[in-house]
């Protein structure tokens, strides 16, 4: 059963002043129709950089799943992940394509394409991972890395998969910074 997340925005009332716009469950949640255990919440998006500062912020979650921020945009979400069960590890590349559309980001898919893990991707972000509880691994093109609860991991457009080979669930909050890969960097990635 996914566990909600709390989300508290501030904001600014008629005189300027410093107030509490909004304070309950992260209106976003994204559950996995295969694995319910499986989910997110999308807590905030900004569309620009400089993010605009407005005195009563509207919602920004509201439409589509997308797994990446707009051009000059940034996300936090905060994910769940299970165990990986078998039928993961037994993904095909078309497997793996769907459930990347399904994110709204096909074309971060890499498995078939040189990703050594079902759930491969890459994209054109920085992203921020903070584990907030349990174990997880960031498989790279070579090697990987175990992260525990109170580790971060700053991820910079690089080929990666997250794998949770516990026994327990994985809580991660992640900022996804909208990024720009140096030029001639993107050519030397395998297909």
């Amino acid at each position: 059963m996914p566990k909600t997340v709390r989300r508290v925005v501030t904001g600014h009332d008629e005189q300027g002043r410093s107030i509490v716009v909004s304070d309950g469950p992260g209106p976003s949640l994204h559950v996995n129709p295969d694995d319910p255990e499986w989910y997110s919440t999308d807590i905030f998006r900004t569309d620009a950089m400089p993010a605009r500062i407005v005195a009563r912020q509207g919602e920004t979650t509201e439409g589509p799943r997308r797994q990446l921020p707009t051009k000059r945009g940034t996300v936090i979400r905060v994910n769940n992940f299970p165990p990986e069960p078998e039928s993961v590890r037994k993904m095909t590349p078309e497997d793996s394509l769907r459930a990347f559309s399904a994110l709204g980001n096909p074309g971060a898919a890499t498995f078939g394409k040189g990703g050594r893990h079902p759930l491969m991707h890459r994209t054109e972000t920085i992203d921020y991972a903070i584990v907030m509880s349990g174990e997880i691994v960031m498989l790279l093109d070579e090697g990987e890395v175990v992260l525990r609860a109170g580790d971060i991991l700053v991820q910079c457009g690089t080929n990666h998969a997250w794998v949770n080979r516990s026994n327990a669930a994985a809580v991660v909050v992640f900022v996804l910074i909208e990024g720009e890969f140096e030029e001639g960097l993107a050519e030397k990635f395998s297909d």
